[in-house]
């Protein structure tokens, strides 16, 4: 029975993955880049490589659509041929009959999490490779201004307990690639002596692990807040952390990063207290994780729904995976309007939507069953 249910399955998912990626393919990519063939004269051997490229990505969101689709067509054509009740007077029950769809789920679950992480990103970024160098806009892959980065210390209080402290903030108004400009360092490291660097520029020394700046000026600030000292440069060194430059040369948009690179550049920009990139990419983390789930969550509603007793027709059946997609989808973004008004956190909004359609899942099969 298992053999059997599995074989059937594979056919349709198949088909699901086909059809859901060329939706996808086409809203999505194509006919943005048929605009650009026509309007911007972008070779249509380049569109062809890009839409290739592109291809995985779309690829990784059918795998949870087919899943659905796959376990509705498939039960229900058992269910209106009448072979589940030849099974279930067998005494087979429903969890069992359910069972081979929550394999296979399992199964694709764990494919779409490799999929998504060795092969996606790695394809979008060089889609997005090839597209900036045809345009010939080719955008730097570092943040162009207001790099900001906040350095903490940890003191010991009186009292014995340990608290973190404000040690630098690094400002700088814009970063070409090579060179930060517009610098303005508050420096509040050394105890009993604050202070205040503002320069031209400032290059990383590779060689000496330290910042070459440029034509500016420090201000040493007393505890009373006077100046004690000033002090004009035409080049300076200075040993400060490297950090600011791993931030603003990273500016990769989530989906060209998978879980690890996003974790990485969840360390870098917690040091430089940019809330709004935080939260956001603590979302699309959950978000990245969560979503090869729905390939399981997908599989036991549609498996569920499909064993009741019913006579429906495939078309019925994408017509219904379409509407329980869409819903999916809504659940996404209520989760993520929720996170931003602080309702939710970033775990319970990445993962509202499979939540919420393994529960249903969950919840009719119980019902199934009585």
């Amino acid at each position: 029975m298992d053999r059997y249910i599995a074989t059937e399955l594979i056919m349709p998912f198949l088909f699901g993955v086909v059809a859901f990626t060329s939706i996808g393919l086409s809203i999505g990519v194509l006919l943005d880049l048929l605009r650009r063939v026509t309007e911007s004269g972008l070779p249509l051997s380049t569109a062809l490589q890009i839409l290739l490229l592109k291809l995985p990505y779309f690829v990784g969101f059918a795998f949870p659509m087919s899943m659905l689709l796959s376990c509705l067509m498939v039960y229900g054509r058992l269910s209106s041929d009448s072979e589940l009740i030849a099974l279930r007077s067998c005494g087979v029950s429903v969890y069992r009959l359910v069972a081979p769809a929550i394999a296979i789920g399992l199964l694709v679950t764990a494919i779409n999490f490799a999929f998504n992480e060795a092969i996606v990103p790695a394809a979008n970024r060089q889609a997005s490779d090839v597209l900036e160098q045809a345009v010939n806009k080719a955008k730097p892959s570092f943040r162009e201004r207001n790099i900001l980065y906040q350095e903490f210390r940890k003191v010991r209080l009186p009292d014995g307990r340990r608290e973190e402290l404000l040690s630098r903030t690094f400002y700088a108004r814009e970063f070409d690639g090579q060179r930060m400009k517009g610098l303005t360092i508050l420096d509040f490291s050394k105890d009993g002596l604050n202070q205040i660097v503002a320069s031209e520029s400032a290059m990383w020394n590779p060689e000496q692990k330290s910042w070459d700046f440029f034509n500016g000026t420090i201000y040493l600030v007393a505890p009373d807040g006077s100046y004690r000292n000033i002090v004009r440069f035409e080049q300076q060194e200075l040993k400060l952390p490297r950090t600011p430059l791993d931030i603003a040369k990273t500016s990769r948009d989530s989906d060209e990063m998978n879980v690890a690179e996003i974790n990485e550049y969840l360390q870098l920009i917690e040091q430089s207290g940019n809330q709004r990139e935080i939260r956001k990419m603590r979302l699309r983390l959950q978000q990245k994780m969560s979503l090869p789930f729905a390939c399981l969550a997908f599989g036991i509603v549609g498996a569920t729904m499909g064993v009741r007793p019913q006579r429906t027709s495939r078309a019925a059946g994408f017509g219904l995976s379409l509407i329980i997609i869409v819903s999916y989808y809504l659940l996404i973004i209520l989760g993520q309007a929720l996170y931003q008004f602080g309702v939710f956190n970033a775990f319970f909004a990445g993962w509202l939507p499979t939540i919420a359609a393994m529960g249903a899942g969950v919840f009719l099969l119980f019902r199934l069953n009585r």
